[in-house]
Parts: structure tokens; C-alpha cells; sequence
């Protein structure tokens, strides 16, 4: 192998421990104490206090959780709130895994305002209903996709599974009722798998994890950022890529009516704050990946991979038509695999607290600038891509994925001690955003066509009789 590519693959391929030591972290933090509280309830008995449930390793949350809760913006509306009105209020912070301890706690009344994925906080909001009173209420979106790409399957380097089918008979960890669940079971159903032909292990992310490095599952069907997380570390390869599935994937959140009701100020002011931070993650998408990644443990990588311009995940507060269109499609399907009864989705979801906030617009975050190898502006996101070199605090737009190999190429050869942290590149069908270096690269002619699964290049080869299967190494020298 020329020594170019033999450079730049060892730049960007898992040639250092410290990805391991990154997922190894994060695993280790995960198996700590969920719930966190910042202040002793006896602190202020004076105080209008608020308690906020979050999930901070779910990271298309972080609007209304980890960078929420990092950049104090929560704390800063309350404390002009009480400028306003004279009274003091307190945040309490309670972090956990899932969802459904979230909605287990909101039900008993101990949790105001709670962030979630689609299915939990239609779950939610059916078990609110279904135990009478205001019930719950869905006031905003954090992160969305509307492809699906949030949930994902990924199975060890070495398994012998090419397609979803081929997890037929065997053992497949998820957590149960969650999003990533819904995606493998509808997933499934169309490669002509039933859900009870797979043995689903019923399991928190970080166990999942665990058990597939393990070798005790052959699959983790999970959400963000556990999918990047694992393929980042070398412990896995991405099987399944949710945006396969076609269906819009989003995560909200969810208040207590009663409290909103009682304090209606406080729900606004976390709205407001929730907008601060989607502005702040939009604008500095660096900066905040690598906030999120010191608060979680989480590689940062990982985070700008799903978070960072053109990601994974779209940052946006407003209950979009389109979205709200996608839970009502939702519950018939959970209604079916017996996870939820009955769910009034128009009375479940309220408005009325955002217009009343006067939240303003915010534009998602996008790779711009001019490729500084092929010369020309970074335009189409269906085909930018984004290099992040050790030790810099800026990344570098490409204009399409050639441009990208050219840069990783060029700048192994001219300078070989430059480290890559990340390079990302778009799937050249669902335009999914993976890392370059761990997709599946497919020649067509003079086009270098990344995708995220086999499942997805072999597709691509099937009706393009002239393209040919390359290796990572192979499209960096075909560049």
C-alpha cells in the first residue's frame, strides 16, 4: 500500500487507545447514580422550585438538558423572571438513561419538566391520560430527524450479519418502549423478521454496550449517541441506519399540566432558556460539542458527529406540522405491540406555551465556507462533508466526499504527523452523516460514494451494474 493512504488511514482509522478510553468513560459514568440534584430541597424553602428530568447521554436533548444545564441558561431566565416578579426559584437536575424512568417519576409527581424520544413521551402522555387529571403535556422539540438516523443497529466488527434479516433467531439488546426499539421492530417487520423471531434483551444503553463488546448479544439496536459511540471506539459497525426506514425520529419535551398550570412563568422561562441553548448549539456547534463531551463523558467526536453542522440530529424548539404528523402515525403502532392503550394526541400536545414565549427562529447548523482543496464554496449538504484535525479549533468544510479524500490524501503526504480526529461525510442515499473512515465506499465512474451499511452500498451496486465495492484505503487513493 503506498504510503499516503498507509498515513492518512492511520490518521483517521482506530490506530490510538484513546477512543476505547472515551467509550470505556462513558460506560464507567454511565454506571453511576442516575439521578443528580444541584441544591437540597432545605436549601431555600422559600422557593418556587422546579425539577427537571434529562437524559444527559441522549444528546439530541442537550437543548433541554446537558448544554442546558451547562451553559446555566435555565438558572439565568429564572433569575430575571424573579427581577420581574419578586420571587426566588430553584433548579433541581435528575439525569437517567431512558425515558422511562422520567415518565415513572412525572407520574408520581416528582418531575416538572422531562426531555424524551418520541415513543417514551408518547408513552407518557398515554399513561398520563390514562391516569386522570391535567395529565402531561408536549411543549417543544429538542433534536429531530426526519429520515430516522437517531436509531441505528450495529453489531461487532466481526459478525457474520449483513443485513437485518440475517439477526433472525438471534440475541439483539435494546431498551424496551424506547425509540430505538420502535425503529428495530418496524425495521425488522420489513425485512420479514418478526419481533418475537429475534431474542430481545431488554437493556439500558450502557448495558447493551457492554454486553455487545462482551460478545452476550450479537446486535444493539439503540438511539443517540450509543451507535457513534460504539463504531468510534472500533467496537462495532454500523448494521442498520434508521433513516432507511423513511419515518421522521424526534425527541421533546414534556411538562406536568398541573404545574405548568400553577407556573406557567417557569415553563416559559425554560423555553426561553431551551431556545438559548439551540441558538448556542446551532452557532458554536464546535464549542458546544465539545461542552457536551466534557459534561458526559462522551467523546467529543461522537457528539460533533450527531450534533455538529449538517449532523445527524436538527435542533429546532417548534412542534412542526410534519413532526406532530409522525406521532399521530406513531400511535397505532405502539398501540399494536401493546406498549400504549390510547393516547389523545391533540389534547397531549400544547402549543400555547411557545407562542406565549415569543420564541424566536433559529436557523440549524451548516457546513459552510470554501473546500481549500478543490477551491469552490461548500453549498449542498446532501454532499458536504467536514474534517476535524487534531489540535485545531476550527474543522474543514469539503465541498463533496472526493473533495474530502483529496484533503485527508494531500495532507497525510505533505504533512504526516497531522493527526484526524474526525472526518464526516453525508451517506450518498439518506445523506446520514458517519465517519469516512468507517463507511462502506463504492466507485461510480469518476464518483466516490460513501454509504453507511452494506445493506445500503450493496443496494447501490445492485442498479448501478458498472460501480464497483472499494475499501477505505482504495477510495483514498481513487481520490
Amino acid at each position: 500500500m503506498p504510503s499516503t493512504a498507509r498515513a492518512t488511514a492511520g490518521a483517521t482509522a482506530r490506530s490510538t487507545a484513546r477512543p476505547r478510553r472515551a467509550a470505556a468513560a462513558l460506560l464507567a459514568a454511565a454506571s453511576l447514580t442516575a439521578a443528580t440534584a444541584c441544591s437540597s430541597a432545605s436549601a431555600d424553602p422559600g422557593a418556587v422550585e422546579v425539577v427537571v428530568g434529562y437524559q444527559s447521554k441522549t444528546i439530541n436533548t442537550v437543548t433541554a438538558g446537558t448544554l442546558l444545564r451547562v451553559q446555566g441558561y435555565l438558572e439565568q431566565r429564572l433569575a430575571e423572571q424573579g427581577r420581574a416578579d419578586g420571587r426566588r426559584y430553584r433548579v433541581t437536575w435528575q439525569d437517567y438513561d431512558s425515558g422511562a424512568p422520567i415518565t415513572a417519576q412525572m407520574l408520581a409527581g416528582k418531575i416538572d419538566i422531562g426531555s424524551m424520544g418520541d415513543y417514551p413521551l408518547l408513552i407518557n402522555g398515554s399513561r398520563a391520560q390514562e391516569a386522570g387529571g391535567p395529565g402531561t403535556r408536549l411543549v417543544s422539540v429538542t433534536g429531530y430527524n426526519l429520515l430516522g438516523a437517531l436509531n441505528s443497529v450495529v453489531v461487532p466488527t466481526g459478525s457474520p450479519a449483513h443485513t437485518l434479516a440475517d439477526l433472525k433467531g438471534r440475541k439483539v439488546s435494546t431498551s424496551v418502549g424506547s425509540a430505538a426499539d420502535g425503529t428495530l421492530v418496524q425495521a425488522l417487520a420489513r425485512a420479514g423478521v418478526a419481533d418475537g423471531e429475534i431474542q430481545k434483551q431488554n437493556q439500558q444503553p450502557a448495558v447493551g454496550a457492554s454486553a455487545l463488546k462482551a460478545g452476550s448479544v450479537d446486535a444493539l439496536a439503540q438511539f443517540v449517541a450509543w451507535p457513534g459511540a460504539v463504531v468510534f471506539a472500533g467496537e462495532g459497525r454500523l448494521l442498520y441506519d434508521g433513516a432507511a426506514l423513511g419515518r421522521p425520529t424526534l425527541h421533546g419535551v414534556v411538562i406536568r399540566q398541573a404545574y405548568g398550570t400553577e407556573h406557567p412563568d417557569v415553563v416559559r422561562a425554560f423555553l426561553r432558556a431551551q431556545a438559548d441553548a439551540t441558538r448556542f448549539v446551532n452557532e458554536h456547534p464546535l464549542e458546544a460539542s465539545r461542552k457536551v463531551a466534557d459534561a458526559t463523558g462522551l467523546p467529543p467526536e461522537v457528539v460533533h458527529l450527531y450534533n455538529g453542522p449538517n449532523g445527524i440530529a436538527t435542533f429546532a424548539t417548534p412542534l412542526a406540522p410534519g413532526l406532530l404528523d409522525a406521532l399521530r402515525t406513531d400511535v397505532p403502532f405502539l398501540r399494536s405491540v401493546g406498549v400504549l392503550k390510547a393516547l389523545d394526541v391533540d389534547r397531549f400536545v400544547d402549543p400555547s406555551y411557545q407562542e406565549r414565549a415569543g420564541l424566536p427562529e433559529v436557523a440549524p447548523a451548516r457546513i459552510t465556507g470554501t473546500d481549500e482543496v478543490c477551491g469552490r464554496p461548500v453549498q449542498d449538504p446532501r454532499l458536504a462533508g467536514e474534517i476535524w484535525y487534531e489540535g485545531e479549533d476550527a474543522t474543514h468544510p469539503a465541498a463533496d466526499p472526493r473533495c474530502l479524500l483529496r484533503a485527508l490524501k494531500e495532507s497525510a503526504a505533505k504533512e504526516p504527523g497531522r493527526k484526524v480526529r474526525a472526518a464526516y461525510v453525508p451517506d450518498a442515499a439518506t445523506g446520514t452523516r458517519w465517519f469516512a473512515d468507517k463507511d462502506q465506499w463504492v466507485r461510480d465512474g469518476d464518483a466516490l460514494l460513501p454509504f453507511t451499511t452494506e445493506d445500503g452500498s450493496t443496494a447501490y451496486l445492485a442498479a448501478h451494474s458498472e460501480a464497483r465495492r472499494l475499501s477505505y484505503r482504495e477510495a483514498l487513493e481513487a481520490a
